[in-house]
């Protein structure tokens, strides 16, 4: 009896020889190379449009035309250090146009977000018929440039021309929205007739990203129209509300269209109303460009340290409630 004993032989399959050095350098530099082919027209553009401006109103702010000899020598320009940033701190109408625009910024940018998340909220609902309408509606006046909206609002403004002020005449009702008191208001409801719109289609593209489930259970546990849209979809769209807050607090500082057409039929708005309005008037009035560019220096400096304050407060709260 003859016993055969089997065994099979595995044979281990070749492994997969490891990139070299200079494999992996070769793969991360084409890597590299992707990234800033598609990152080149950013900065290009950023260069263009922000970092070179920036820099020559810094520069331009450091220096001034002088003309030695009692103002009969040749004009000269010379370094006046920081001369022009104590001039623009000290200048009364530049801080009062600050005030001007804090009290604007307390005024507008809550009503514009609340009042776009309201109308999204609404369109969202399915309590508004015919939806796609009402988007177009409210979205077009933002189409509108903002110089003729400025002039539509300023002939509904203009006491004699005006048919509203007329309306309101026969019914024995006496409105100046260009007075003391009123000005700014007027001012408050010519930005939101342009960008309301806009930021409701923000908001409520938004809540179309809402899981329809995490509604459908909110629904099933009993909330009503009113809590689900105010405890479930505005937390969710938290992100949007801050982009929405950010950019219209970045635009609001920049105030110059609307107060400019409004001061050639209101004595209440001067020619330094706003800070872009003092920047202005120092450019191409006072023909003072070292004035003009420290003012702007500063404008941006505000305009960069209220944006970093609210990226920064609102992503201490999203952290505190992710923590509870």
């Amino acid at each position: 009896m003859t016993a055969t004993t089997e065994h099979t032989v595995r044979v281990p399959a070749p492994r997969a020889a490891a990139p070299s050095a200079r494999t992996r350098r070769t793969a991360r530099r084409r890597r590299l190379g992707a990234a800033g082919v598609l990152m080149a027209p950013f900065f290009l553009l950023l260069t263009t449009v922000f970092l070179i401006p920036v820099g020559t109103a810094a520069y331009l702010s450091f220096y001034s035309d002088d003309q030695p000899g009692l103002g009969f020598g040749p004009e000269r320009t010379v370094f006046v250090g920081l001369r022009s940033y104590a001039a623009v701190l000290t200048d009364p109408t530049f801080l009062g146009g600050l005030g001007t625009v804090a009290l604007y910024c307390l005024i507008y940018i809550p009503l514009m977000v609340a009042g776009a998340l309201l109308l999204a909220l609404l369109l969202d609902s399915g309590v508004v018929r015919l939806r796609a309408f009402a988007q177009l509606g409210l979205f077009l006046p933002h189409a509108v440039p903002g110089i003729i909206a400025a002039l539509i609002w300023l002939y509904l403004y203009t006491p004699g021309i005006s048919p509203v002020i007329d309306l309101f005449a026969r019914a024995d009702v006496t409105v100046d929205f260009l007075g003391v008191h009123t000005v700014l208001p007027s001012i408050v409801n010519i930005a939101l007739w342009s960008n309301l719109g806009y930021n409701m289609v923000v908001f409520y593209a938004a809540l179309q990203a809402v899981p329809r489930e995490v509604i459908e259970a909110a629904v099933v546990d009993g909330a009503g129209p009113v809590r689900t849209a105010l405890q479930v979809k505005t937390p969710l769209v938290r992100a949007s509300i801050v982009m929405v807050a950010m950019f219209t607090l970045i635009w609001a500082l920049q105030l110059f269209t609307e107060p400019m057409l409004l001061s050639q039929s209101s004595q209440m708005i001067n020619s330094r109303f706003s800070p872009s309005m003092y920047i202005y008037d120092a450019a191409f009035t006072r023909n003072n460009y070292s004035l003009a560019a420290a003012a702007s220096v500063i404008l941006l400096l505000c305009t960069v340290a209220l944006s970093y304050g609210v990226t920064r407060l609102t992503s201490r709260n999203s952290t505190a409630e992710e923590a509870r």
